[in-house]
């Protein structure tokens, strides 16, 4: 069988269950064998509004979705009027035999009017509610999809409504399939997603719950957060799963309070997490200099939105890379880093954790309502606990041999009256800028940890010296972690020369990479350079890589080109072209390459 690569979209209004049907149908299609990249669009109100389910299935693996779509389920005629332009031109639209639409217009559109009665079936077999399912059989009759792989959602979905509501749903499904399948419009619909026997079982999971599996993986055993879309997933999947793995979650009454918990558990020596979005971490930024002072190991995660103050709640956009980065006052080390997709964000968070929790410091997570909340398919093994092993540092918890240097002279300690008991010093001058950290409960390594600017023994002092040379010790941790090749530079995607490089960061990841074929089919040779680790950064990997590029194009999704001005200030390096997107939607592969074009094209061979 050739390669099938099948986009279709499923609209509706909020509160229809459009993104529970397209959850579901991506479940079915994942377990027939398909690789699936789907995502959300819809409104922050509960009711109202028009939503949409995007859903892309291939014989290969993908890392977007991609348009345009060869398949509209609409469920309301609203979505007809809203995405009928943007199909494919020999798509099909399925919609209820009862909308008052006007298929003649659709059919001179090129498109194919496929009507069913989708909610006379539901109704003749208990009720309307089951319309969706009607829907969603429909689709898979169109698409030749196997029927089974169908009433095997419908079970396990409805299996806790009884089994009168599970059988109203198959018998729907069954009808409805069977009717598509024999009606005209079947025949004429190019487009197919058969069953793929033989292939291996595969994961299909969000964004942030595979940051979730790599937290669990690094030993994280307390979350605290105040719900905030797109970040709320993480709370909820933690909370969900709190019990059988030992984690504490709260649900604090506002973020300020909920970054507070998270350093008081990692003063404690619990590996500690919150999540946010933009406007939540705005409010944790005095508390991050906190950490920062204190020198409490803490992992925050920010799920950008759309901004400025609630802005888009529900929308997408990569517009705080610059406020981390300079986030709360004053200078104190942190780490930032942006995983691109789903593995780098399950092994993203476990780095992060090894991170703050060696550097004693802040580490900042950036990631988005595009890489959160899209669902993915993941082949097993793609997710290692194993990937990066946990690392304390110098970190050891009562009751464990002393850590060297710890006490005394010789291993960068200094005795004297500001010392603690038995000379342990918590912020003791070192040549790496860590100090050895043992955690509360020893009676023989008693110590504060004021906000205020403090001595090696934690006692509060405003002289100069102190100043000078305990801000120099901090700092030094950015110099440690550059040295010891903790921060990652660039990697690429593609041929190793081409004529124009993407720059992208974070999320980009997939929709650049595959925005490169869609170049190559208009004869550009192109390659990425995508960045996770933001900060500190690896300048000198960087500009090895930005010397090879001929003309690069920055490709990410806020309105002032943050990352083109962030290569620029590190680096020098001016990017020759930038391709945005700054209304709430993800950019698309092919926005990507016609972007590229435009800004490049000229020069382009």
């Amino acid at each position: 069988m050739r390669d099938q690569d099948v986009s279709l979209v499923i609209g509706g209004d909020a509160g229809q269950g459009v993104e529970s049907s397209g959850a579901g149908f991506s479940s079915a299609l994942a377990r027939a064998g398909y690789h699936i990249f789907s995502i959300a669009d819809y409104r922050s109100r509960i009711r109202g509004g028009h939503n949409f389910y995007q859903i892309r299935a291939a014989t290969r693996p993908v890392a977007s979705h991609l348009d345009p779509p060869a398949l509209l389920l609409a469920l309301t005629a609203e979505s007809v009027e809203l995405h009928l332009e943007s199909l494919a031109p020999d798509a099909a639209v399925l919609y209820d035999s009862s909308f008052r639409l006007d298929a003649g217009a659709v059919e001179r559109s090129g498109r194919l009017a496929v009507p069913v009665p989708m909610n006379e079936i539901a109704m003749r077999h208990g009720s309307k509610v089951m319309m969706n399912t009607a829907a969603l059989a429909a689709a898979a009759s169109l698409l030749r999809f196997p029927l089974q792989r169908m009433e095997a959602v419908i079970r396990q979905n409805f299996a806790r409504k009884g089994e009168r509501v599970v059988e109203g749903n198959l018998a729907v499904a069954r009808e409805t399939y069977e009717q598509v399948r024999r009606s005209p419009a079947a025949a004429r619909f190019r487009y197919r997603l058969p069953g793929l026997p033989g292939q291996p079982e595969r994961m299909l999971l969000h964004g942030n719950h595979a940051f979730c599996l790599g937290a669990v993986a690094a030993g994280c055993r307390f979350v605290a957060a105040y719900p905030m879309t797109p970040a709320t997933t993480i709370l909820e999947w933690m909370t969900a799963h709190a019990e059988p793995l030992g984690i504490v979650t709260k649900h604090a009454e506002d973020e300020l309070a909920a970054i507070c918990m998270a350093i008081g558990a990692g003063f404690a020596g619990a590996r500690a997490l919150c999540s946010t979005s933009g406007g939540g971490f705005s409010l944790m930024t005095e508390a991050l200099g906190l950490a920062g002072m204190t020198e409490t190991p803490v992992v925050v995660v920010d799920v950008q939105r759309g901004g400025p103050s609630t802005g888009l709640p529900t929308r997408t956009e990569q517009a705080d890379l610059l406020f981390v980065l300079h986030a709360s006052q004053g200078d104190f080390p942190r780490f930032v880093l942006a995983p691109g997709d789903h593995v780098e964000a399950f092994e993203t968070a476990m780095r992060a954790f090894n991170l703050a929790e060696k550097y004693q410091t802040p580490v900042v997570v950036l990631s988005d309502q595009f890489l959160a909340s899209s669902l993915r398919t993941l082949d097993f093994g793609r997710l290692r606990r194993d990937a990066v092993p946990v690392e304390r540092g110098k970190t050891r918890r009562p009751g464990e041999p002393p850590l060297p240097g710890e006490r005394g002279p010789g291993g960068g300690q200094e005795d004297g009256p500001a010392a603690g008991r038995d000379g342990y010093l918590r912020f003791a001058f070192t040549p790496d800028g860590i100090s050895p950290r043992v955690l509360p409960g020893d009676p023989e390594a008693v110590y504060g940890a004021p906000s205020d600017e403090h001595d090696e023994a934690g006692h509060i002092t405003e002289e100069i010296d102190n100043r000078k040379r305990m801000m120099e010790k901090r700092m030094r941790k950015l110099e440690t972690a550059l040295a010891a090749g903790e921060m990652r530079g660039p990697r690429r995607v593609g041929p190793a020369e081409a004529e124009v490089t993407l720059l992208a960061w974070g999320s980009m990841l997939g929709p650049a990479s595959e925005a490169l074929v869609l170049l190559e089919r208009e004869g550009v040779r192109a390659n990425l350079l995508h960045w996770c680790d933001l900060w500190p950064f690896a300048g000198e990997a960087a500009e090895r890589e930005l010397r090879r590029v001929r003309r690069g194009v920055v490709v990410e999704q806020n309105y002032s080109g943050q990352f083109r001005r962030f290569l620029r200030m590190t680096t020098g390096y001016e990017a020759e072209g930038l391709v945005r997107r700054y209304d709430g939607r993800p950019l698309e592969p092919g926005e990507i390459a016609r972007g590229v074009l435009k800004e490049v094209g000229a020069g382009v061979r």
